[in-house]
């Protein structure tokens, strides 16, 4: 039983707090009043005999206390959305096919749940799933030959084509372990991600942008070869949470920092064909992002605090 004075209300609202660092931004999020959304703050601190945040700061900054405990409690929200979407069924009944994609990122742990869970609300469905690089994903929605994809975003409208945002995914440095990321800059090469791959032209777009300027020595197609890479102290890579989560068999032996020059991030969408438009793919759209919450940013965010303001979900 929580103690008097905690609810989930609460909670939320400190949540949004933390993020935004604004009574305003917070009371945008909650729907409540700025009033209200400080006096669920007191409320809350009473309750636990300390302060949460730095209220004397602008933007407001958690206290140690606070972080601690924003590390549990969003934690607990992540469950309790994750179980929430669960309960929702979507109505799968009416189709008779369904043709997915989804990017290599997701399929150690959120591929199968999603699958799972599409898989309870269909009867009578013949359904494909692939696994391919996003700008694969994307072609194959606008083609019609998926009917949704799951996939990094061009950032460009697509013809035929809606995007639903799920999650904004920061770029990282990837290190050998013990290294900084300066330290692995001035003594080891940069191992990049092939052209032809979506994550590659951004991430040297981003350079040209900047004029940041690196020897082209490696050039690697598959995410796991080139985290192994890192951690065999071969050289260091910019990468992302979602990709770097899925290669932890390496995490040991690899360190990640903050980018040490301009930060960056890519969005990481649903698309489906216009035709497609209606509850559905908002419904998967809504499920994914629970998935996403719960499997990959609540993890990461409690190994690395530093990544809370920028690995975060996205609402349309």
């Amino acid at each position: 039983m929580l103690m008097k004075g905690i609810t989930l209300r609460g909670l939320e609202v400190f949540e949004a707090l933390a993020e935004t660092g604004s009574v305003a931004r917070a009371a945008d999020t909650t729907g409540l009043s700025q009033p209200a959304v400080s006096q669920q703050i007191r409320n809350l601190e009473t309750a636990l005999g300390t302060d949460l945040l730095d209220h004397g700061k602008r933007p407001m900054q958690l206290t140690p206390a606070g972080r601690a405990y924003l590390a549990r409690a969003a934690g607990v929200l992540a469950q309790l959305r994750l179980a929430q979407s669960e309960l929702s069924v979507m109505d799968l009944t009416h189709l008779t096919q369904l043709g997915m994609g989804v990017i290599d990122d997701f399929d150690n742990d959120l591929t199968p749940r999603l699958v799972t869970r599409l898989a309870e609300s269909m009867s009578g469905c013949r359904f494909r799933l692939i696994t391919a690089p996003s700008h694969e994903i994307t072609r194959a929605v606008q083609a019609g030959d998926l009917h949704l994809g799951v996939s990094a975003s061009t950032g460009e409208a697509i013809q035929n084509v809606t995007e639903y945002r799920l999650a904004r995914d920061p770029f990282i440095l990837a290190a050998p372990a013990g290294m900084t990321a300066e330290q692995a800059i001035e003594t080891l090469p940069l191992l990049r991600y092939t052209q032809e791959q979506l994550i590659a032209r951004q991430i040297e777009s981003h350079f040209a942008r900047h004029d940041l300027r690196f020897a082209k020595r490696f050039e690697i197609g598959s995410n796991p070869t080139l985290i192994s890479m890192v951690s065999r102290g071969i050289g260091w890579a910019v990468t992302t949470p979602l990709s770097y989560l899925r290669a932890e068999r390496f995490h040991e032996r690899v360190s990640v920092h903050p980018l040490p020059f301009p930060a960056f991030a890519r969005t990481i969408s649903l698309y489906a064909g216009t035709d497609w438009a209606d509850t559905l793919p908002r419904d998967v759209a809504q499920t994914l992002r629970s998935l996403i919450g719960q499997l990959m940013i609540a993890p990461a965010v409690e190994r690395f605090p530093w990544i809370r303001e920028d690995f975060r979900l996205l609402e349309d």
